[in-house]
């Protein structure tokens, strides 16, 4: 089956946050939204239809997650990714920022040593000092060849370090990151004892040829630190059903956290979640297929729309992930300037790379995850605005 991934969709109206929230983030409702991760791209129609017949019955009565939704995460982990699980790794979280702050608090105490890895995703800084723990910045480096992750800096800190989240792919940036990386980074966790928390929400958004190594996966003795993060919110568009895994080999580690979430009575899940989930992981391998196709053809057009017309502005191009990092400090404006630039004269709406980190200063991320008319009317609005400083 072909998926029409060019068809416009209007979503304003809908409560949709990327849509409905533009006056209250940009001030303006005239932008063009290409900021928060969220796709707009039709539902898979083999997901509406499960969910669509599950509403059709009369009751919607406390649910549990059937031996069904597990092998079909299991299944999706093992076709996927090559990684063997079992369905008693798996634990529930209504989303992965949930996730993320639940296992800070089981697993780490006040004044406990995070290590995160910054320009990276934000909700990473207050899931650390919300809490009182304390928030160490291993920011990535950026040679020439793209980012990578500054290990000197890391044996240092690691040594005092009780854990690190880590960003597998990694957002904003956009890495795959190799498994000869993921390796000297499990060596130094391992030297020091360090719990490793590996958000892999984007895994399944990995752009060919680029392949995506599960941390977890490397080693028994890295797995018996590492918890894992994974949901089909961000690979099939599905954040508003409020459904994700924690999954946890290690069953020292798996019951502490557990207990913490049974004790904030979270665990129960949303009905129509559990239904598209389970059906995304079943049929949705074709789907995501060609949709990874298209988003590539997406950073192909602003790659080389940029490389033709704004050469100033630095692409990074993603392995992974449908956004995609643009660095405009070779313009020599202050991000107030870029904002307020891409706002009220190009009517865009990306999201500031400061929001990632103090080394996102002069960079923007910009949302590809839509049809290929949008993005090429952005790049046009982009153009109009910044042509003249080239």
């Amino acid at each position: 089956m072909h998926y029409d991934f060019d068809k416009i969709i209007e979503r304003q109206g809908t409560n949709s946050v990327k849509y409905d929230l533009r006056k209250q983030l940009f001030g303006s409702e005239e932008v063009l939204p290409m900021w928060v991760a969220d796709m707009d791209f039709e539902t898979p129609d083999f997901i509406r239809k499960s969910v669509v017949e599950r509403a059709n019955h009369l009751i919607y009565g406390y649910t549990f997650r059937s031996n069904a939704y597990y092998k079909s995460i299991v299944d999706w982990q093992k076709r996927h990714h090559n990684w063997k699980i079992t369905k008693d790794w798996i634990l529930f979280s209504p989303g992965i920022v949930a996730a993320l702050n639940m296992i800070v608090l089981a697993l780490t105490n006040p004044n406990d040593e995070i290590i995160v890895q910054p320009p990276v995703y934000f909700p990473f800084f207050t899931a650390v000092k919300n809490h009182k723990r304390c928030l160490v910045y291993n920011n990535l480096i950026l040679p020439e060849q793209g980012y990578r992750m500054d290990f000197d800096l890391l044996e240092k800190q690691a040594k005092t370090a009780k854990m690190i989240i880590l960003c597998n792919p990694h957002n904003p940036v956009g890495r795959s990151w190799k498994t000869d990386e993921l390796q000297r980074l499990s060596e130094i966790c391992i030297k020091n004892d360090l719990l490793i928390i590996s958000d892999e929400i984007h895994c399944d958004l990995v752009l060919p040829p680029n392949k995506h190594t599960v941390f977890a996966s490397l080693n028994t003795e890295i797995a018996a630190r590492t918890i894992t993060l994974h949901a089909a919110s961000k690979t099939f568009n599905l954040a508003g059903l409020s459904t994700s895994s924690i999954i946890i080999s290690d069953e020292k580690l798996r019951e502490t956290v557990k207990t913490y979430i049974e004790n904030l009575h979270v665990d129960m899940g949303n009905l129509f979640g559990i239904v598209a989930t389970q059906t995304a992981f079943e049929k949705g391998d074709e789907w995501l297929r060609q949709l990874l196709v298209y988003v590539n053809r997406n950073v192909d057009e602003v790659c080389d729309f940029l490389s033709k017309h704004l050469p100033k502005i630095k692409v990074f191009r993603p392995e992974a992930t449908y956004m995609v990092w643009l660095d405009f400090n070779a313009y020599g404006l202050t991000d107030n300037d870029i904002r307020s630039m891409l706002i009220e004269k190009a009517k865009l709406g990306f999201n500031s790379g400061i929001e990632f980190g103090s080394n996102g200063s002069g960079f923007y991320r910009m949302n590809l995850g839509c049809p290929l008319q949008t993005v090429k009317q952005a790049l046009l609005q982009l153009k109009q605005t910044f042509e003249s400083y080239e």
